[in-house]
């Protein structure tokens, strides 16, 4: 036990000298040193920040767990996202960055109008305490009890074990992002991120080299013969995710999540200038088809290992997985990656909050003519408030039927997709206005709330998503019509911002790899 807490503390300990030694000598106090990182974030940087931001443990646990239920065709929420990277890179940023928005929100009132602008903000405040911030604090605290077993070592029940873990994540995450802003979220991301692709990986090594004693490979060729059917990209209609939903709602959310998702984009805001924030998309797209390694690939591992004995509760099966294949020795290692994993998302998206509270709400509605240190000051309160409701609500999401990740996605819906009807309408047609775009809104969340929650419709959440996308913009186009107005929409005027030479070819390259995963595992 000693040996892991030594080895737990020394990681988390240099992730923190590190940051610290970055940050020595930066200027947080204004609005752009805060909330944007001084504009000077660089390519790598950007996609080590937004990889973890959207790794964390509600993918290495749930989505683990969701592959040693189904198989590998949950692997699709990770392959398609390099699409979405692809096209978020080349269309896009570069209208983002040529506003020069702070915030997604920020858009919707010079496309639209204010009321828009702050019924966005509003929803996406929301969404971060009740769906993200919850489900990212409990599946953190599951993983380390699993490794730790802090209730053991403090002679407590499992369920008081999880509270005091969700306190201390909560507790340490909250001091990130409300110190350091942005600049201090993307640095320690970056050192989280190979941590976590070297633990990631080195799991997966072992799970397999449990399966054969001779060889990792040897291991997963033996996995493969023995359960092939688990190893097929293309579900039926009965799965938990439909081939067919690639074609409605998945693309969609996948577009959101990556192009218009504040607490994602945020790290492109960030950049020094429109070509290293088109590098940060694409290496981001690269390090999505590697992911599967370490977030599907060991529960499928787990499933040859220990059969279907932790189906009722599949978000079981990463930390038991990490507990019998993990030489004593590197278990502090792994627990501060896994504790890295879950801060880089929790104070990712708090920054992400804050930067939305004050910039869109904030400064607009009740603090005019505030200057940079109350903006900062402001944004780092709203922060810490977010942090104790979150920490509050995580202990409420346990025992989701279908795995955290399904309960997560689903959860989502709720407000991606409305949300992303508005701003493809932003974006691509002119004759949708602020009327059409505040009707689609309401339209939207009420439809998925009633489709998903209210009444059982027997069609799949994620062609529920593509539904109502496809009934949003009839909304917005007919009160569009029947309700017109003044505000004459302006292209977006081209400047002298050069783009990365290629990142159309790059991407073209990353989309024939995708399609090619899928021709291979289908």
């Amino acid at each position: 036990m000693t040996n892991t807490i030594l080895g737990f503390l020394a990681f988390t300990l240099a992730v923190i000298i590190y940051v610290w030694y970055k940050l020595r000598k930066e200027n947080l106090g204004t609005e752009k040193g805060y909330f944007l990182a001084g504009k000077s974030l660089t390519g790598p940087i950007i996609a080590g920040s937004m990889l973890l931001t959207n790794i964390s443990t509600e993918h290495l646990i749930g989505m683990n767990g969701n592959a040693y239920k189904n198989g590998i065709l949950v692997m699709a929420w990770e392959v398609t996202s390099a699409v979405a990277l692809v096209i978020a890179a080349i269309w896009f940023i570069p209208k983002y960055i040529r506003m020069g928005l702070t915030t997604i929100p920020e858009y919707l009132e010079n496309r639209f109008d204010k009321l828009t602008r702050t019924l966005v903000a509003a929803f996406l405040m929301i969404s971060f305490v009740v769906t993200l911030l919850p489900i990212v604090l409990y599946t953190g605290a599951l993983n380390i009890e699993g490794i730790f077993e802090v209730s053991s070592q403090l002679n407590i029940s499992k369920t008081e074990g999880l509270w005091y873990t969700v306190l201390a994540i909560g507790g340490i995450g909250s001091l990130y992002a409300i110190f350091g802003g942005l600049k201090a979220v993307a640095f320690s991301d970056t050192l989280n991120g190979i941590g976590l692709f070297l633990g990631g990986l080195l799991i997966t090594y072992l799970a397999l080299k449990q399966v054969d004693a001779g060889s990792a490979w040897q291991g997963l060729k033996t996995v493969y013969s023995s359960n092939p059917e688990k190893f097929n990209m293309i579900g039926g209609p009965e799965t938990v995710l439909p081939f067919s939903t690639l074609f409605t709602g998945l693309m969609i959310n996948q577009l959101y999540f990556w192009g218009m998702n504040q607490s994602i984009i945020q790290r492109a805001f960030g950049a020094e200038n429109l070509v290293e924030a088109q590098k940060g998309l694409i290496y981001t797209g690269v390090l999505k088809l590697f992911v599967p390694v370490i977030i599907v690939l060991p529960g499928l591992v787990a499933f040859h290992l220990y059969g279907d004995q932790f189906f009722e509760n599949p978000d079981l099966i990463y930390p038991v997985l990490v507990k019998r294949v993990l030489p004593a020795g590197l278990t502090g290692f792994f627990a501060a990656v896994i504790l890295g994993a879950v801060l880089s998302t929790f104070n990712s998206v708090l920054n992400s909050a804050s930067t939305i509270f004050c910039i869109d709400l904030y400064k607009p509605y009740f603090a005019k003519n505030a200057d940079q240190k109350k903006m900062v000051r402001a944004g780092k309160w709203v922060a810490l408030i977010l942090a104790v409701f979150s920490i509050a609500a995580a202990p409420l999401v346990a025992g989701a039927p279908d795995g955290l990740y399904q309960m997560l996605q689903q959860l989502n819906g709720i407000f991606f997709i409305p949300i992303a009807s508005i701003m493809f309408a932003g974006l691509f047609v002119k004759q949708i206005n602020a009327n059409g775009a505040k009707a689609g809104l309401l339209v939207g969340l009420i439809f998925y709330l009633l489709t998903t929650f209210v009444f059982e419709v027997d069609i799949h959440f994620v062609h529920i998503w593509g539904i109502e996308f496809v009934l949003n913009f009839i909304v917005m186009i007919i009160i569009s019509k029947l309700m017109p107005t003044d505000k004459v929409v302006v292209d977006i005027q081209k400047d002298d911002s050069p783009q990365w030479p290629h990142v159309k070819t790059v991407g073209l390259i990353l989309v024939v790899l995708t399609l090619l995963i899928y021709i291979l595992l289908s």
